[in-house]
This record gives C-alpha cells, structure tokens and sequence, in this order.
C-alpha cells in the first residue's frame, strides 16, 4: 500500500465504508460523499479494469466507456504495478456470483426487480 495514503482521515473514510450493508446504503453515502464527475470518475476506473483483467483492447474499451487513453494507461498500470486492491475486488465478486448460482431456486429468494435494476441498469 502507499504510505503516503494511510493517515488517520483515510482510515475513518474506509472505517465509514465498510459500515455500509447495501447498495442503497452506498448510493446515499457516495452521494454525499462526492460530486457526480468524482463518482463517475471512479466506476469508470474499475470497469476499465476490470474489462482490462478481460484482455480488451484499448479502441474498445475507449468506445464502451468513454474512457480516455490515459486513464486506461493509468488504471493498466495499477493493475500491473498496484497494490492488487481491483484483483481482491473482483475475485471477491466472482466469489459472491458464484455463490449466487448455487443458491435455491425458490421464487421467494429470486432478485427482487429493484435489485434486477441495480444489477443491469434495467
């Protein structure tokens, strides 16, 4: 990890984050938290990387988020060089997917629309 990041302001950040139980509780707390450029500056980033750890070539990736070069240069470079913080992330949500599709297929455990939406913007 960078040291020049660990202080004690970012460590209640992330102490703050890891309160958070849902993705409703996330909307409203990085609404609060941040512009709507700095939120989209930053899904933007971890779709780049993760389309990345995909193997898609830059035009498409540029073409499907609007991404520059640099930032995909930038992110390419954390994923080579960082602090593994996007692999942990998407093991875990691959982990999470996975076990999602092991779960009963009972109606009344099946997405409800509202996070059917959340999942595929639909």
């Amino acid at each position: 990890m960078n040291n020049k990041l660990k202080n004690s302001n970012m460590d209640f950040l992330f102490d703050a984050v890891l309160t958070l139980k849902t993705r409703e509780e996330c909307y409203n707390f990085f609404d609060d938290l941040c512009t709507m450029p700095e939120m989209k500056a930053l899904s933007q980033r971890i779709v780049v990387a993760k389309m990345l750890t995909e193997h898609k070539v830059y035009s498409d990736i540029v073409s499907e988020t609007g991404a520059s070069t640099a930032t995909i240069s930038r992110v390419n470079r954390s994923l080579i060089y960082g602090s593994d913080g996007y692999a942990v992330a998407f093991e875990r949500l691959m982990e999470k997917e996975t076990d999602g599709q092991k779960e009963s297929t009972d109606p009344a455990e099946k997405d409800s629309p509202e996070d059917v939406f959340y999942q595929t913007g639909e």
